[in-house]
């Protein structure tokens, strides 16, 4: 995955994470500058220090939420995986026909990712990191089960006749992938909305492999 640059900048909050929020809050509240932390200057540029500057704490009062900066990724990466794999699984589930399927495997990936801005750059920026980790491992199955999911769908259509005979399935759902996972791509304009911009790639997936 190539490195998507951010002119994004996380700026300090000057109001100490301590002071009126509970326990789930503050957590939350970290792991929030935390994911625009990584995704603006990287994952593995980002020191723990940073972190707790951004949120106007001292480095030490970090740890008595996470015990190290991984845990921290792990709980970003994790809970965006698993709100894709959630509507991919909805998706196959509520329906036999295969457009269908991938029309709504396509809306929901794009609210989806909509919600996990910060995610979707840490894994394109340190994809190659990631990927590499023990802790991480559960990234390639994640990214599994979605392309596995992805052309399971676009050979049933090819074989039902209803997606072109010589359509390349796996080359298909890469350049989907690509579309669909690029931070930028699903950001409402003055001239069109998010749903216009979906609407759009759907009438051009679908105009595109259909017999």
């Amino acid at each position: 995955m190539s490195r998507i640059p951010s002119k994004r900048s996380v700026k300090r909050d000057n109001r100490p994470v301590t002071q009126s929020k509970s326990p789930s809050e503050r957590r939350a509240h970290l792991v929030r500058l935390a994911g625009d932390l990584f995704a603006e200057k990287g994952f593995r540029a980002t020191t723990v220090r940073e972190i707790a500057d951004a949120a106007g704490i001292l480095s030490g009062s970090l740890y008595h939420h996470f015990d190290s900066k991984e845990s921290i990724g792990d709980e970003i990466l994790s809970a965006f995986l698993e709100d894709v794999l959630a509507g991919y699984r909805e998706a196959v589930r509520d329906t036999a026909d295969p457009r269908t399927a991938i029309e709504q495997i396509v809306r929901s990936s794009t609210a989806t990712l909509s919600r996990h801005r910060a995610a979707l750059t840490m894994l394109q920026n340190d994809w190659n990191y990631f990927s590499g980790q023990p802790r991480f491992a559960y990234l390639r199955t994640a990214m599994k089960e979605i392309e596995q999911t992805w052309i399971e769908q676009l050979e049933r259509g090819r074989q039902t006749g209803q997606f072109r005979a010589d359509l390349d399935t796996r080359l298909t759902y890469r350049l989907l992938r690509d579309i669909l996972w690029l931070p930028t791509s699903w950001r409402s304009s003055a001239t069109w909305s998010t749903e216009q911009i979906i609407d759009g790639l759907l009438r051009l997936l679908f105009d595109g492999i259909r017999a």
